[in-house]
């Protein structure tokens, strides 16, 4: 079968893919020091990990709202609409392709194509990761820059308290999120593919 190469990542998206890495790091960074500060002995000083953590929150939100305009002013959103028919029996597919499938050189049920960027497993963690986690920890990041506007109270608890275990644990699920995404994307075509494709624009597909 001849190989093709299909142009999936237009500048935009490679700079902003970047871009968005590094900013994640720095936020996990500044925010794991945050929480775990200590005066004796801190990974960042405490001081230094809240200006580089609302620098990268804040320019994360302003990153994120030009991703999510991009995708609705170019064709790079129709890759994340997702059918519901018939969704369950998708998932399954790509679940038992990633956990054995891939390992006995099986082919992958729903293959890079023209019309198709992500499997069905991808389409819903990018759903799940970009349009519900990451609008929650944006808006829990700048309810804590400016705390007075918070609830003071929220059924019997702090306001402030509850906003902040909320941020910390949509951090979590981005961090986990991340750290799955750099795994899977080494199963490509070589470890590196993937990799490769994110740098050049280009992906290669039968």
């Amino acid at each position: 079968m001849t190989e093709q190469q299909i142009y999936f990542y237009p500048v935009w998206v490679r700079i902003w893919h970047v871009l968005n890495a590094i900013l994640c790091l720095l936020l996990i960074f500044s925010g794991f020091s945050l929480q775990y500060s200590n005066p004796d002995f801190s990974f960042i000083k405490f001081r230094m990990a809240v200006s580089i953590h609302n620098f990268a929150g804040i320019s994360l939100t302003f990153s994120y709202l030009l991703f999510f305009l991009g995708n609705y002013y170019t064709e790079n959103g129709k890759f994340y609409r997702l059918k519901l028919k018939g969704l369950a029996e998708r998932l399954y597919k790509q679940i038992y392709y990633y956990a054995y499938g891939f390992f006995v050189n099986e082919p992958a049920p729903y293959p890079v194509s023209k019309s198709r960027k992500f499997n069905p497993l991808q389409q819903v963690s990018y759903l799940v990761a970009l349009y519900m986690v990451l609008p929650l920890l944006f808006v829990t990041g700048w309810a804590l820059l400016f705390p007075e506007f918070i609830l003071k109270k929220l059924l019997g608890i702090s306001g402030i308290f509850l906003t902040a275990q909320l941020h910390v644990l949509m951090g979590f699920l981005i961090a986990l999120f991340l750290i799955i995404h750099l795994y899977v994307s080494t199963m490509g075509k070589s470890p590196l593919s993937n990799f490769k494709s994110i740098v050049t624009g280009w992906q290669k597909v039968h």
